[in-house]
């Protein structure tokens, strides 16, 4: 009967179109709240929620995004099983003598109240932070032209994802899968050449839908003239002309997102970064600068990809600089029509 349950919910989410991927992991999800529980959804109560999330908290320390999203699989498995439309309530009434009821509630389960649920502790790089990084990944290129070993390829292919993720504000899963035919030309700016707009086809997917597509205009020459410069002179260098990757390995494979993400933590340690930084400090950088240098916010938006404007502006941390220069902006009208006149 359970695994008749999994079918049946299975086959309901294929119906609406979500990704194989997302219906494997709820299910997965589901089997082992079944273990934990012991016991079948038939006689699964709120009792068994409470516990299993006081399970999740205080045991196994998962972040509150990463709770609420288990609560919200279960709670969709109990929903569907107690809709009258699919029989399974009167089914097991009739084979067990009693029947699945909804154990998810607003007073058992975690609730989004807060845009922003990461650590407190994540913030984009400083623009000296900044510079230190990609000044020692560009480093690491010419020691290993100088000692001769192997991995320069490798060195300088890294040190053009950093730049490429700062400079359009990517993350480390959209960077991981361009392909070389995601560059185009920008007819507003030619000075670009082919590099003028990067069409990221792997961004953030909304729960269970594929993934969204942008298009992210290029607004930095140096980070341009960098790529250009890796496509056309190191890149070939790989061996493997006919893989459709951006991002090459020495051994003809694409690189993978763990693989950025230990290359950053190994320079930020060697370096003495504060270990707050990640790849995605990079991308949150990218807005904060942006506003800072004056750029329009619905601009900054459309280039992340981000459907609310509360998401850009968890991204920006402005200098004080930025703040104390935009209050004076702010102020001046109120002042300058204090002159000449009446004070109270």
């Amino acid at each position: 009967m359970f695994d008749a349950m999994l079918r049946g919910w299975r086959a309901q989410q294929k119906s609406r179109g979500l990704r194989d991927e997302t219906v494997e992991d709820r299910e997965k999800l589901i089997r082992r709240f079944h273990e934990y529980t012991d016991e079948f959804p038939w006689q699964w109560s709120p009792a068994h929620m409470d516990e299993w999330s006081a399970y999740l908290t205080s045991e196994r320390h998962l972040a509150p995004s990463t709770i609420r999203a288990y609560q919200g699989d279960v709670r969709l498995f109990t929903e569907f099983l107690i809709d009258a439309r699919y029989g399974w309530v009167s089914a097991c009434e009739e084979e067990f003598g009693t029947f699945p009821v909804a154990i998810c509630h607003e007073w058992n389960t975690r609730v989004h109240l807060n845009d922003y649920e990461g650590s407190p502790e994540a913030r984009p790089f400083t623009r000296a932070e900044l510079q230190r990084f990609l000044d020692y990944a560009d480093d690491q290129v010419e020691r290993a032209v100088r000692s001769g070993r192997k991995g320069t390829l490798a060195a300088y292919r890294d040190a053009t994802i950093f730049k490429t993720i700062y400079g359009w504000g990517l993350r480390r899963t959209e960077t991981s899968k361009l392909d070389l035919v995601d560059w185009g030309r920008n007819p507003k700016a030619p000075h670009f050449g082919r590099y003028g707009i990067l069409n990221v086809r792997y961004g953030k997917a909304k729960r269970g839908q594929p993934p969204r597509r942008r298009n992210v205009l290029s607004v930095m020459d140096w980070a341009v003239e960098a790529v250009a410069d890796y496509v056309e002179n190191v890149r070939p260098r790989f061996g493997y002309p006919d893989h459709p990757a951006l991002w090459l390995t020495e051994r003809g494979g694409r690189v993978k997102p763990s693989e950025i993400n230990a290359r950053f933590v190994a320079y930020r340690d060697a370096l003495g970064l504060p270990k707050e930084l990640t790849p995605h400090s990079e991308r949150h950088a990218y807005v904060t600068h942006l506003t800072e240098d004056g750029v329009d916010r619905r601009f900054i938006q459309q280039q992340v990809g981000h459907e609310c404007d509360s998401s850009t502006a968890i991204y920006t941390h402005v200098s004080d600089d930025f703040m104390n220069t935009a209050l004076t902006r702010a102020l001046a009208p109120a002042f300058a029509g204090g002159r000449g006149g009446d004070r109270e």
